[in-house]
């Protein structure tokens, strides 16, 4: 937020007679006087030897602002009047800096895996984001942001896959609503932590700390190990027998569940290793761990080289390609049209801390509703109806703005940033389940980096003197509008099992919209 300020009194622009006043009266005779108050960035100028003034030109000796000068980057470096432009430049570079980090994030999951990605990113934003606390110049700032965005990206994108992979199909989406909403509720508490701080380099120092001891916590391997699913369909298969073996024991004593396999197979002939491996005949909850290492052990002699995927792969595909291009349209149409919404409600909230937290509870209210009905009616029906609420929206308020009542504005405001924020987490979550494992991460972060460069089109469009409002709003419109009718071809992925290889990535099939497939909900976490 801009803080209040008026320019610095400038002497040498009086005459000699008013260039002995001092305090309101040398404020009068500088600084023109607006509705407001001050005059934010002009002085009055004089003509030679006429004590009344002819016209007005930019602050020449700086700003005074009525908040600490060390309170806020804005006031530390003067980003207002015309070098206002800079505030919007640092809040794009850093949306860039996700979107970057999002995508070679995603390259590193798929050729390093999960863990390692997310722990060298979270190790990364700790000396990335002390750079940005002891930065000393606009530029210093600038790029430690960006690379601090990058950082963070990396991290949350490494945690998304690993988390997703470890759930079996009825529980993947409540358990990525309840990280999002443990998110939200970072966002809704940072305000406080602001006002606590007073300072933006404490704020960051302390934002560091934390990211410091999550470090810390988690290079515990007991706390995140690495996804079995991925080693398995890299064919790492020693590293997934001590995995898999690892979470068998966490999980339960090895006497009960061995104690648990004689019971089953008492009075029925004994399934076949592999139909205990991959849940054949039984759930996935009653694999023995006694006989889940010797499987493992017997598929890994003589074990094959570890075979990597890249990105460039999926652009020989045809369904994995269109459904990765399909989702990540839609994520970057959910967060770039969010602006056109938000900006109907600024003049309702004038103040930052009552702005942000409309916008987390409508992310927050938009999160619930699709944790309530994307389980029941598929991923597939509510992203097609949050686009249509979308498109809707922003149409009308494209076309009749001027004259609707007040009231319906506002409300097809907050009904657009609810629908948007749901088409965004919708559309990652959805690509996360239909891309195959093997090329998962890369994928995603390519979805999730679409995602950020629409969110770094709000920025930019509020650069002070910009024209560009009107266009991207008839842009995302029309886009949204393309969006509903390719989201119509993608495949339903509610209670099926996450797809291994390209092979089954390139088998999935459109159903019919309103005719539920057939369900999977028992099956274990990894497929044959």
């Amino acid at each position: 937020a801009e803080p209040p300020h008026r320019c610095r009194p400038d002497t040498a622009l009086l005459p000699p007679p008013l260039r002995r006043l001092g305090g309101p009266a040398l404020l009068r005779a500088a600084v023109p006087r607006l509705r407001g108050g001050w005059s934010p960035c002009q002085l009055y100028r004089y003509p030679p030897g006429d004590p009344r003034p002819n016209g007005t030109g930019p602050c020449t000796r700086g700003w005074h602002y009525a908040l600490p000068a060390a309170g806020l980057r804005a006031n530390l470096w003067d980003l207002v009047c015309a070098s206002r432009w800079k505030v919007p430049l640092e809040q794009t570079t850093h949306l860039l800096g996700w979107a970057l980090g999002s995508v070679t994030a995603g390259l590193a999951c798929d050729r390093f895996g999960r863990r390692p990605t997310f722990l060298l990113a979270l190790a990364l934003a700790v000396p990335v984001g002390l750079g940005v606390a002891l930065a000393v110049n606009f530029l210093m700032v600038l790029v430690a942001r960006l690379l601090f965005g990058a950082a963070l990206a990396g991290a949350f994108l490494a945690l998304y896959v690993a988390r997703l992979e470890l759930c079996d199909p009825p529980h993947r989406l409540g358990v990525t609503m309840v990280a999002g909403f443990f998110w939200m509720a970072g966002e809704l508490l940072l305000p406080g932590l602001a006002l606590l701080c007073r300072d933006w380099r404490v704020l960051q120092g302390a934002v560091t700390m934390i990211l410091a001891l999550l470090a810390a916590c988690w290079w515990c391997p007991a706390l995140l190990l690495e996804s079995p699913r991925w080693l398995l369909a890299t064919l790492q298969l020693e590293r997934a027998r001590r995995t898999l073996q690892a979470l068998a024991e966490d999980n339960c004593p090895q006497d009960s569940l061995v104690a648990g396999a004689w019971g089953g197979l008492r009075g029925r002939s004994a399934p076949s290793p592999k139909a205990w491996l991959w849940g054949r005949g039984s759930r996935a909850g009653s694999i023995p761990a006694s006989l889940l290492p010797a499987e493992l052990e017997a598929l890994s002699e003589g074990p094959p080289p570890p075979r990597y995927h890249s990105v460039c792969e999926i652009c020989s595909t045809r369904v994995i390609w269109k459904n990765g291009v399909i989702l990540g349209f839609a994520a970057f149409i959910g967060s770039g049209i969010r602006h056109c919404f938000t900006r109907n409600l600024a003049p309702h909230l004038p103040h930052f801390f009552s702005s942000h937290l409309a916008l987390v509870g409508t992310e927050a209210a938009a999160g619930l509703f699709v944790c309530l009905t994307a389980e029941r009616f598929g991923r597939r029906a509510i992203l097609l109806l949050c686009t249509v609420l979308t498109g809707i929206s922003s149409l009308l308020l494209l076309a009749l703005t001027q004259y609707l009542l007040e009231l319906i504005v506002l409300t097809l405001s907050v009904v657009g940033t609810a629908a948007s924020h749901a088409v965004t987490m919708l559309s990652i979550f959805f690509a996360s389940e239909v891309l195959p494992t093997v090329v998962r991460g890369a994928g995603l972060g390519l979805v999730v980096g679409a995602n950020f460069v629409g969110r770094a089109a709000a920025p930019i469009t509020a650069i002070p003197n910009s024209r560009g409002f009107f266009l991207h709003h008839v842009v995302f419109a029309s886009f949204a509008i393309l969006a509903v009718l390719s989201i119509m071809s993608l495949p339903e992925s509610r209670g099926r099992g996450l797809p291994q290889s390209l092979q089954d990535g390139e088998g999935q099939r459109r159903p019919p919209l309103f005719r539920r497939p057939p369900r999977e909900d028992h099956l274990p976490l990894l497929a044959p």
